[in-house]
C-alpha cells in the first residue's frame, strides 16, 4: 500500500474516531459500534510473514522485525503527521478550523499524489 493510502486511511480513522466521540456526547446511552477500520489498515498493511519450523526465537524475531518494521513506519508516520496537523491548528488558537477541516485537508492533499 502507497504512503499516500496509508494517510488517507489514517484520516479515516481519526475522522471515525471523531465522528464516535459526538455521538457519544450526544448520546451517552447509546453504544457506539466499532468499524474495524484500525484492524483492516493493519491486515491490508502489514505483510504476511511465514518462518521456518525450526526458526529459533531469536531468527524469528529478526524476521518479524525486518518484514513488519517498514510498515509498522509507514503506519505510526502518518499518524504522527495528522497529530502535527492538528496540534498547530490547535496551538495557534484557529478556533475558526475545526479537527474535521484539518482532517479533510490532509485527505485532499494526499488524494492527488500530493503529501507533505
Amino acid at each position: 500500500m502507497e504512503q499516500r493510502e496509508v494517510m488517507q486511511r489514517v484520516v479515516g480513522i481519526l475522522t471515525e474516531a471523531l465522528e464516535m466521540r459526538r455521538q457519544v456526547r450526544e448520546h451517552p446511552e447509546r453504544q457506539v459500534a466499532l468499524t474495524g477500520a484500525v484492524s483492516a489498515l493493519l491486515v491490508e498493511t502489514l505483510p504476511r510473514i511465514q518462518l521456518p519450523a525450526d526458526a529459533s526465537g531469536h531468527a524469528a524475531a529478526d524476521a518479524v522485525v525486518e518484514e513488519l518494521g517498514p510498515a509498522i513506519v509507514s503506519i505510526a508516520n502518518c499518524f504522527a503527521f495528522a497529530f502535527v496537523q492538528l496540534a498547530e491548528v490547535h496551538d495557534e488558537g484557529r478556533a475558526e478550523v475545526s479537527a474535521a477541516d484539518v482532517l479533510r485537508h490532509i485527505s485532499l492533499r494526499f488524494a492527488d499524489g500530493g503529501g507533505q
